[in-house]
């Protein structure tokens, strides 16, 4: 673990900046990325208050030029990525189908979808050429899941983890191993927006057989385990950590 370079999208807040501090106490070298530069600065100062080599590029995964350059500077900071966590997403405009627009839909998409496959194409041209790597794709238990009033948002995820079991088929024999995390139910800034009262929010954690919401440092144990070696015979593969929510 040690030797390995990390990358993360969207690592300023809940369970980015969890896997940062994660990888960071396993001794990689991380590099986060977001769009705040006063976050990302902060978060840096934390992680090497930790003992980590740490950087931070300010990126946004709508833009291919922005993802070119994020690859590019990890492996000039570093020499090479072992490690791509694509967590960067949105959880769009929540609410009834009727009242969705192309907008809506492309707000949501244009993170959640596009920026994943834009953040796999630059990640994969530098792991293929290392001849190894592990792509890791924030999903949730919504990518496997039906969700009322959240049809953009499950759409979304349903296509992340269809990316990912499409590109652990066709990057297996480069080296590259490439998996989802799909949390359950977890604390975090999103769920509070995603759920809109403490009621809905109450009702969310009676779904989850634990009884009660995930925390962003239990997800990030879970990115952590399958970006390991422990898990190097694992790829094209959905975690779950939700709680039991999706036991069947």
């Amino acid at each position: 673990m040690s030797t390995q370079v990390v990358l993360i999208t969207g690592a300023l807040t809940g369970i980015g900046r969890a896997a940062a501090v994660a990888f960071a106490k396993k001794g990689a070298k991380v590099v986060v990325s977001g769009r705040r530069d006063e976050a990302g600065h902060a978060l840096v100062k934390e992680l090497q208050a930790l003992g980590a080599e740490a950087e931070f590029i300010n990126a946004d995964v709508r833009k291919e030029d922005d993802l070119r350059n994020l690859v590019d500077k990890t492996v000039a900071r570093f020499g090479r990525l072992d490690v791509a966590v694509n967590n960067a997403a949105t959880e769009g405009a929540v609410g009834p189908l009727i009242d969705q627009t192309a907008e809506t839909f492309n707000q949501t998409f244009e993170t959640n979808v596009l920026g994943v496959v834009l953040s796999m194409k630059h990640e994969v041209r530098v792991m293929q050429a290392q001849g190894s790597g592990n792509i890791i794709n924030i999903s949730s238990t919504y990518g496997h899941r039906g969700a009322a009033y959240a049809t953009i948002y499950v759409g979304a995820k349903h296509a992340v983890e269809g990316i990912t079991k499409s590109a652990a088929l066709e990057l297996a024999k480069s080296g590259i191993r490439v998996n989802a995390v799909a949390p359950g139910p977890t604390d975090t800034g999103m769920l509070t927006r995603f759920t809109g009262t403490p009621e809905n929010k109450a009702a969310l954690v009676m779904q989850v057989p634990l009884n009660r919401l995930g925390l962003s440092e239990e997800v990030a144990d879970g990115i952590v385990f399958i970006a390991s070696d422990e898990a190097r015979w694992i790829t094209g593969h959905v975690l779950n950590v939700d709680g039991g929510m999706t036991v069947s």
